[in-house]
């Protein structure tokens, strides 16, 4: 497989993923956080990171805002649970 197939895959993948999370509100970061090791949050600092890795600029609130399909205090009212002692 040539580079360029590789990346858009690997791009076409990472945008189900983003999609299946909006989607799949009922599933809190902490679910995802203590089953996969990693949560919506996660995927918005490595965005950033890669953002950044590549020169542009880029704060979190932003990627947040990119990974979550709106700003994340709206998500977080409209979606975010308290977490149960399980």
């Amino acid at each position: 497989m040539d580079e360029q197939t590789r990346i858009e895959l690997e791009a076409a993948a990472f945008r189900r993923l983003v999609a299946h999370l909006r989607d799949r509100t009922d599933v809190q970061n902490i679910d995802l956080m203590n089953l996969a090791g990693f949560c919506r949050n996660c995927l918005a600092k490595w965005y950033r990171a890669a953002a950044e890795d590549q020169g542009t600029a880029m704060d979190y609130e932003q990627a947040r805002e990119i990974i979550y399909g709106m700003p994340y205090a709206d998500w977080k009212d409209r979606y975010q649970r308290e977490a149960s002692p399980d």
